[in-house]
């Protein structure tokens, strides 16, 4: 394998970056949304959230990607393949982080709320304040797992025909006839972007534990 195919490969890296980023960062948004809607007493929001988490949690990411693809231009919207690939991404990971923020917002102590609600502050203060800067570190180690989940989940991209990593790859080992040594250095990459961030969510959850222990 060359210099052509090896700098073809790092191409797809930096597709493969970026679909995860957009992602990750749009799951983030909505799924902020998602979380706030899910623990909100009013059934006109929660039920709506439930479904959504349930639709995007109980289904393949590679149908997701397919409906994406192929169901945006049937409503009208032409978008190219990043930008339907992208879609999908966010709205998986909106409903998967929207989960996991839900449970880290429910995990914060009761008595937090009720402090501060003896200290005069209102609803949207409560959350924005208090309970949401704990339930971001309470959700911190699964978020980080759910990353490497995104990085690994952007290789069924290739599926719908856009270039990213694995397609790269798939390209590459079609042209030189050596699939053992592209997906390796395939392998290699996926490894060297997944593996420093389990270690770190790994690490994150022992101090939580040993912060709860104390």
């Amino acid at each position: 394998m060359g210099i052509l195919e090896l700098t073809y490969l790092l191409q797809g890296l930096l597709w493969t970056l970026l679909l995860a980023a957009i992602g990750f960062a749009g799951g983030i948004v909505f799924g902020v949304v998602v979380a706030l809607m899910r623990v909100s007493a009013s059934p006109w929001l929660r039920i709506p959230a439930i479904g959504w988490i349930g639709l995007f949690q109980g289904t393949p990411l590679l149908m997701q990607l397919f409906v994406a693809y192929f169901g945006l231009p049937l409503l009208g919207f032409d978008f190219p393949a990043w930008a339907a690939v992208s879609v999908a991404l966010t709205a998986h990971a909106s409903a998967f982080l929207g989960e996991i923020w839900r449970g880290a917002i429910q995990a914060v102590p009761r008595g937090q709320s009720e402090a501060a609600d003896a200290l005069g502050l209102s609803a949207r203060s409560r959350m924005v304040d208090v309970i949401m800067p704990q339930a971001f570190k309470l959700s911190l180690p699964a978020t980080v797992g759910f990353l490497v989940q995104l990085l690994k989940g952007t290789s069924l991209a290739a599926i719908v025909g856009f270039i990213e990593l694995t397609r790269a790859g798939t390209i590459v080992s079609n042209q030189i006839y050596k699939p053992l040594l592209v997906f390796g250095v395939v392998g290699a990459m996926y490894f060297a972007l997944c593996w420093p961030l389990s270690l770190w969510g790994r690490r994150l959850e022992r101090k939580m534990a040993a912060a709860t222990a104390k």
